[in-house]
């Protein structure tokens, strides 16, 4: 066997607790912490507005180029392409310290067993998170959560499809897997680890609200712990997607025809 060369050992033990910690604060601080601290400033201006939470409104896609729909189209995988940039971050920087995303199972290796776990996922955790989301607004505190606000256009569908594999891909990427990896290599306990994770998680969608801060932290702790049990992102991801697609997708085919969606 080749021995490596002296360079990869020298970047081995540079790769100090220190330095770990930088990295994580680096990636969050152009990515999803940054959405955070954004959702925060959002919440406190839904908060201090002149109406009451569930009356007002959080879109999660709508167009960006009202009444000019090729822009509009631009725009929308422009902002799909540009969300993503952090997994391509995170993908180099595993690289750099001798591993990849296949360590953090974002690969094809079980495609099968991906698809049946995300499935089952999915089905219990959009479900709950249905009931809770209409219990949170009727309580009035949540915002009235639009998911699809976009014209009526032949890419309409493949758009809303297009951003919930983004938020899948870039979340259970980012704060599941390479963030809990990161943490169990500085030595975190495995629940102070999923803990953190979930708050972050939760934290990005105050937008939303207390009602889609709360769902989503129980989602994060339960996502997070079966990280650590499967060690796999992609049965995550696929959940993650299909409950965004029958989100996006399912409003559209439903709003104005049923009692109970707001």
């Amino acid at each position: 066997m080749r021995d490596s060369p002296p360079h990869a050992a020298e970047d081995a033990r540079a790769f100090t607790p220190r330095l770990i910690g930088t990295e994580i604060i680096v990636v969050f601080a152009v990515s999803l912490g940054a959405s955070a601290l954004r959702s925060l400033v959002s919440l406190i201006g839904s908060l201090t507005a002149s109406r009451e939470l569930n009356a007002q409104r959080a879109v999660l896609v709508g167009t960006m180029a009202p009444g000019r729909p090729w822009l509009d189209l631009a725009y929308q995988l422009t902002g799909i392409v540009i969300s993503l940039a952090p997994v391509a971050l995170v993908g180099y920087l595993l690289a750099r310290s001798g591993e990849s995303l296949r360590t953090i199972g974002a690969d094809r290796r079980e495609p099968g067993r991906d698809l049946l776990r995300g499935a089952v996922l999915a089905a219990v955790v959009g479900g709950t998170g249905l009931v809770f989301y209409l219990f949170a607004y009727q309580a009035g505190v949540n915002l009235d959560v639009v998911p699809d606000r976009l014209p009526d256009t032949w890419w309409r569908v493949p758009v809303l499809i297009l951003s919930a594999a983004e938020n899948g891909v870039l979340e259970e990427v980012v704060v599941a897997g390479y963030l809990l990896h990161r943490l169990g290599r500085l030595g975190w306990k495995p629940w102070h680890a999923v803990a953190l994770s979930a708050v972050l998680r939760a934290s990005y969608h105050l937008y939303q609200g207390f009602g889609g801060f709360i769902g989503n932290l129980a989602m994060g702790l339960l996502f997070g712990r079966l990280y650590q049990r499967w060690g796999r992102a992609m049965p995550l991801i696929v959940a993650h997607t299909l409950i965004d697609v029958v989100a996006f997708v399912g409003y559209g085919l439903l709003r104005g025809k049923v009692s109970w969606l707001p």
